[in-house]
């Protein structure tokens, strides 16, 4: 009998996990690790202990928490502040997921002498026949969460279960129903787990010691100012509602200049890009490319972006230009772009450091 650490963050999806694995033979143990806690007792949604704890009673597991907020601060939290304030669109859970979850999931499976750790991600972990470990996307693709999932590293892939990458939602929350575990209707969480009200611009406020950009300038892509914003950290790529400004038209925010305090503003067609310069890549599937090499793929600049097809070819030092056979609207410095090959699985991806509108 195998034993596997399921990381259990008092959600369905965890939960499940740890249930459909103890049906099939492992010896599971549940484990929360403690990632955030407001000043007023918040939780975030991906550590209700008391949820986690009572699930692992009612599967008949033992369970365990783990307080890493430090860590979570240093790696997750101060990164995404300092991000925002450079009018960048981070992706803290791409982070977290490898340095913070993974790395601590993997470091309690060695204290504890599991062979395995698992996780409710909705995905497939899988070996390809170079020796090399991937991420495949879930068989129901509204439920997909590999674009989250690409900085996962080899060594923490070759240790890793996804039981639930064959799973409807609706199926899981049935398995959960007819096994009585009591979150099987808790709702999803749709906002960054530490951010609990949605918030952001007030979370970076009272966590940046320093000064927080005030107001500046909306301005068009001449440089012609077009009205006053309330400061870069309100704001994000893309974004329509909320401008504070009528135009008598939809207008778009197309770039955040965080040198400059200036928003620049466009219409719906002008948002549109047709490459992208990445740094900080990680490779799956395949070895990182040469430096001139080429690869044909399908890369997704957002969470919710459907993919557009594309060439990627390395520029120089951790440098990647991805060149879309079609533009593709609203790429976002500091957001992930992510690399898919013909099987939907995943060849890597990085951080879009440039966007090239023209």
């Amino acid at each position: 009998m195998k034993k596997v650490i399921v990381g259990m963050s008092g959600g369905v999806d965890s939960a499940v996990a740890a249930y459909l694995l103890k049906k099939a033979g492992y010896d599971v143990v549940g484990v929360t690790l403690r990632t955030w806690a407001g000043v007023e007792g918040q939780e975030s949604r991906c550590c209700e202990i008391d949820d986690a704890r009572q699930t692992a009673r009612t599967i008949g597991i033992p369970y365990y928490a783990f307080n890493c907020v430090s860590d979570f601060e240093d790696k997750v939290v101060n990164p995404f502040v300092q991000d925002y304030l450079h009018g960048m669109t981070p992706n803290p859970c791409v982070i977290c997921n490898r340095e913070i979850k993974w790395e601590r999931l993997l470091y309690h499976a060695d204290v504890l002498k599991a062979d395995h750790v698992a996780t409710g991600h909705y995905a497939s972990v899988v070996k390809l026949e170079n020796g090399r470990y991937t991420v495949q996307q879930a068989s129901h693709y509204n439920k997909d969460q590999t674009y989250m999932l690409y900085r996962l590293t080899q060594d923490q892939l070759a240790r890793t279960l996804m039981p639930l990458g064959d799973y409807s939602k609706q199926e899981v929350r049935k398995i959960a129903e007819e096994a009585g575990i009591q979150v099987a209707s808790k709702p999803d969480s749709q906002e960054i787990c530490f951010v609990t009200d949605g918030n952001y611009a007030d979370f970076i406020r009272d966590h940046e010691e320093g000064a927080v950009p005030g107001e500046g300038n909306y301005v068009d892509e001449a440089g012609n100012i077009l009205g006053r914003h309330k400061g870069i950290i309100h704001y994000t790529v893309g974004q329509r509602k909320g401008l504070g400004v009528a135009f008598g038209h939809p207008m778009y925010i197309k770039e955040i200049r965080a040198d400059r305090n200036e928003i620049v503003l466009s219409g719906y067609e002008q948002t549109y890009c047709k490459a992208i310069v990445c740094k900080d890549l990680n490779f799956m599937s395949i070895p990182e490319p040469e430096e001139g090499e080429t690869v044909r793929c399908q890369v997704k600049v957002r969470y919710r972006h459907s993919g557009q097809y594309a060439q990627l070819e390395k520029i120089g030092e951790d440098r990647f230009k991805v060149s879309f056979d079609e533009p593709v609207r609203f790429a976002a410095p500091g957001q992930s772009a992510v690399f898919y090959d013909e099987k939907n699985c995943l060849l890597g991806g990085g951080i879009i450091e440039k966007v090239i509108f023209s």
